[in-house]
Formats: C-alpha cells, sequence, structure tokens
C-alpha cells in the first residue's frame, strides 16, 4: 500500500515558502504522493446554515489551483506523485484540461495520477459557464476524449459535448495518464468500473471490502482486467492519537486499498507547519512498524 498525504488545501496559506517546505518536506519523510482536493469557485451564500447542507466549502475557504499548484512542486520534487483527489471535471473544458494535465505530466517525469469527480456545486458550475444537470453524462465523453487527445496527434469528434475539429494537442505524453473516478454513489462505482483506472474510495474502512468486492465484479461484467485497478482511501490523522492512527492506517492496508491519504486539516492546527511535523511524526511510526515487521 502506497502511503501519501492530503495537501491542507484550506489550512497551507499562501506563503511560497511554506508550501515549498511542506511538499519537500513529505518527500523527504518518504510518502509516495500528495493528494489535492479542487475547487475553482466559493460561493458566497445568502444563508450559510442552508449552504452547509449541500456541500462543506464557501468563499471563505481557500483552494490553490491544482495544475498550478502541482506544476510548481512538480520542479521542486524528484519522486513524490501527485493525485488530483478529485478534479472536477465536468465544469472544466475538456480539451484544456487534457492539454493541462499532459504538461504536467510530462514536466514532472510521469508524476500524475488524474482523480475526477462530478462535483456537488451548482454554483461553481454556473460561475465556470457549465451546465450541472448532464455533468454525469459529460464527464464519460470527457475520458474518452482525454485519452484520444493524449495518444493521437491529430483526433475529430462530433459527440454528445463536445464538436471538435481535425487536431490535437502537442506535445503528448508518452503514455495514457492514469485517470481516477471519486465516489459514494452506485452510478460512480459503476463508472469507475467501466472507464476508470481506479476508484477513490468515500467510504469507511468496514464498508470497503465489500464495496471493492463489487467493483471488481462490475469490472469482470465489462470484460476488464481487475488486476491492475487501484483503490484509494483517505485516513484522519488525530494530532494526540498517531498510534490509534497508525491502528487505523493497518485497518486500511488489510483491506488491499493500493493506496492511502493521510489528512491532517480540520483539526485545529494553526501553523501552516505543524501539517507537515505532525506528518513526520506518524510517518516515523509508520516506518518502525515496517521494519519491526521485517525482523520478525
Amino acid at each position: 500500500m502506497k502511503l501519501g498525504v492530503v495537501f491542507p488545501q484550506t489550512e497551507i496559506g499562501i506563503d511560497p515558502a511554506t508550501i515549498r517546505a511542506y511538499a519537500t518536506g513529505v518527500e523527504d519523510a518518504g510518502y509516495d504522493h500528495i493528494v489535492a482536493y479542487d475547487h475553482v469557485f466559493g460561493h458566497r451564500p445568502a444563508d450559510p446554515a442552508a449552504w452547509a447542507e449541500l456541500g462543506p466549502y464557501t468563499d471563505a475557504h481557500q483552494f490553490h489551483e491544482v495544475f498550478v499548484l502541482f506544476s510548481h512542486l512538480a520542479a521542486i520534487t524528484t519522486r513524490i506523485e501527485f493525485a488530483t483527489e478529485v478534479l472536477v471535471l465536468p465544469q472544466r473544458q475538456t480539451v484544456l484540461v487534457a492539454k493541462q494535465a499532459a504538461e504536467l505530466d510530462l514536466l514532472s517525469g510521469g508524476r500524475l495520477r488524474l482523480g475526477i469527480g462530478v462535483g456537488w456545486n451548482p454554483q461553481e458550475f454556473r460561475a465556470l459557464g457549465m451546465d450541472f444537470q448532464n455533468r454525469g453524462a459529460r464527464v464519460v465523453e470527457q475520458v474518452a476524449t482525454m485519452r484520444r487527445l493524449w495518444a493521437s496527434d491529430s483526433i475529430s469528434l462530433n459527440g454528445t459535448f463536445h464538436d471538435i475539429p481535425p487536431g490535437g494537442i502537442n506535445p503528448r505524453p508518452d503514455h495514457s495518464i492514469p485517470v481516477w473516478i471519486g465516489g459514494h454513489a452506485q452510478v460512480a462505482l459503476r463508472r469507475a468500473a467501466a472507464i476508470a483506472d481506479g476508484l477513490m474510495l468515500e467510504h469507511s474502512v468496514s464498508e470497503a471490502p465489500k464495496v471493492m468486492s463489487l467493483v471488481r465484479e462490475m469490472l469482470k461484467a465489462n470484460d476488464r482486467d481487475a488486476a491492475g485497478f487501484g483503490f484509494a482511501a483517505r485516513l484522519q490523522l488525530e494530532p494526540g492519537d498517531v498510534t490509534g492512527t497508525l491502528t487505523k492506517a493497518h485497518a486500511w492496508a488489510r483491506t488491499g486499498v493500493s493506496h492511502l491519504s493521510i489528512i491532517t486539516m480540520d483539526r485545529g492546527i494553526t501553523r501552516p507547519l505543524d501539517h507537515l511535523r505532525l506528518l513526520r511524526e506518524f510517518m516515523e511510526v509508520w516506518s518502525a512498524g515496517d521494519k519491526l515487521g521485517d525482523a520478525g
């Protein structure tokens, strides 16, 4: 199981030196990947209490733009993978995302995992000029279109949602960038099994084995090989209970997930680099357990 971190979007601040120190620090600590949440536009609700029933974020929450952020971090790191978890794909222009993802993958040396989702915020779609209602159907055509753009020097498409004249993106990646899908609903599981390279679970550790088994059955029904299909999960790291978090991490490892990302946000951390200090503390305990296992 690869162990990564969730970039503390809403709490890291805007100091470039702090952001660089965080990224290089988690790589030096031995983590395998950095995950970042995506939001472009923060809506200011008239009634925050009512808005809280729809989603957790407003214009008061800070989000660094994921492609720019990861491009910057790729230049100062050498090994760590970057994953969007998730990029709200149907609120963005497909060809532009294909271009941005290709460029980031090329300049990072193939370190991008493009996690996508359909989003939950109708006001964000409105601000970006996209239709919120057909986002589920549109994302399927978007994934197919991006893969064609990555694979061919020229394509043309007159689809349901795209009208692309003959042409392509240049440069292109030398491989198909992994596209993972996130979600909890059955439709998201079916969509992942049909078109994705992996599923980002929105389930508890107790639910995960059943969900993973179901997705593997769906993969088989779609004549797809489950061996290379990945599963990712996230785990909240409790500042006062690193040992307890370690126990939960081992429970996730036993489910067979391929990736686990550690969250440090939303636990009252006020100094940005305290996120890094907590992650270093956890990695020390995690690595010590691995060494004990090797010795045994």
